[in-house]
């Protein structure tokens, strides 16, 4: 084997002239890695359930270098997103998802492409995991014509394929994706609807109505709730009589998942996604998540809790680190392709950047568009204060 590693290296250093050992290492550190691992993952909490996901689960190496690209990049094109904020590059509602990422990443792992998806307005990674690049979002984010939403959307309304949004109301997606899964049933194309709300949201009385008619008409929707801990600046213990979001459905079947770790998130949700499939109705998760920034940008987050309670997640329960971790220790990829990754990372991080505060805003002249599918641009009276008034006597 030895005499093969080097005849390749001298082949190599033939023809590039360069030193071909890098390459012969990387060969033979490739074939090194393990294919295929499998890991104990939490065990879910369940209310109105038998059984539950699995206690393990498998994960293999491609699965592992995409689950740690796509979260290192939602993580990145958040904190890019907090330094063009704080350089008033985006302006009005921003509100960052770092720190939550294994909630995405699991969710889209776990469901097929053609499924539907919709959330509130912290919407960022799952319009990236969704299929929309980060250009995209970036350039939509400081109100650019080639942003996701033409620039006319910014961070609460981002659309794509079978994703639909991004929503500003607080609690507001919830009845909207019970409709979507009612379409779902009524075309019987067996889709679901994963619809998101977070634990500030829980107590509205619309997400109740929407468990109602869900269960009444046992339509393919997994209701999930992002706890992470806090409803802007209020903890979950203020705001909520009971805490177990799992239970709020009641005649609903729940689960409650560690939202930080995305083999547990996954596992969860496939489950969650049999269940409806099968004709048994909705069924509602909770994960435990946490997020690193504030609730917006206008808020520090630190006025409510300590910097130390949010440096002891970073450290003990980070999504992003803990795959890291698991992957390295089971020999499945090596401390160089991480980096490697990252600086490919950091390096379509600034290209986006770039063309997100250098590509022209939309003009004037398009402020009425879109607003109907097929249609020609609508005139609204007073909205161009530029405009011509027409008299139509």
């Amino acid at each position: 084997m030895k005499n093969i590693l080097t005849a390749i290296s001298n082949a190599l250093c033939r023809i590039t002239g360069k030193n071909g050992a890098g390459a012969v290492v990387s060969s033979r550190a490739f074939a090194d890695f393990t294919p295929k691992a499998s890991f104990d993952i939490k065990k879910c909490d369940l209310h109105r359930l038998e059984e539950g996901p699995p206690e393990r689960a498998e994960l293999t190496r491609e699965q592992g270098l995409h689950y740690y690209r796509t979260m290192q990049t939602v993580r990145r094109m958040e904190l890019k997103a907090d330094q063009l904020y704080k350089q008033k590059i985006i302006r009005g509602f921003c509100h960052l998802y770092d720190g939550q990422e294994a909630c995405a990443m699991g969710i889209e792992s776990a469901i097929n492409p053609t499924d539907h998806v919709i959330t509130a307005y912290r919407a960022h990674g799952y319009t990236f995991t969704r299929g929309v690049s980060v250009q995209k979002i970036l350039a939509e984010l400081t109100g650019r014509k080639g942003g996701i939403a033409k620039g006319k959307g910014g961070s609460m309304h981002m659309y794509a394929p079978h994703f639909y949004g991004g929503n500003g109301i607080v609690g507001a997606q919830v009845p909207l994706g019970a409709g979507i899964a009612l379409a779902c049933k009524y075309q019987g194309n067996d889709q679901v609807c994963v619809t998101l709300y977070g634990d500030g949201a829980a107590n509205q009385g619309q997400i109740f109505e929407a468990f109602n008619m869900a269960a009444l008409w046992k339509l393919p929707c997994i209701f999930i709730c992002e706890n992470n801990k806090y409803g802007m600046g209020t903890s979950v213990e203020r705001a909520s009589a009971s805490t177990d979001y799992f239970r709020r459905g009641d005649y609903i079947p729940g689960l409650r998942v560690d939202g930080m770790d995305v083999l547990s998130v996954r596992e969860a949700t496939k489950f969650a996604a049999d269940h409806c499939r099968a004709g048994k109705g909705p069924i509602l998760m909770e994960l435990q998540t946490y997020r690193y920034h504030g609730h917006s940008m206008s808020d520090p987050g630190v006025s409510y809790r300590t910097r130390e309670e949010i440096q002891e997640v970073r450290s003990k329960s980070d999504p992003i680190t803990m795959l890291k971790d698991r992957m390295l220790s089971n020999k499945m990829a090596a401390v160089e392709e991480f980096k490697e990754m990252d600086a490919e990372i950091r390096k379509e991080i600034e290209q986006a950047a770039q063309f997100a505060t250098s590509a022209p805003e939309p003009p004037l002249e398009d402020l009425c568009d879109h607003i109907f599918h097929n249609e020609p641009p609508l005139e609204v009276r007073g909205t161009n204060a530029w405009s011509q008034l027409k008299s139509i006597s």
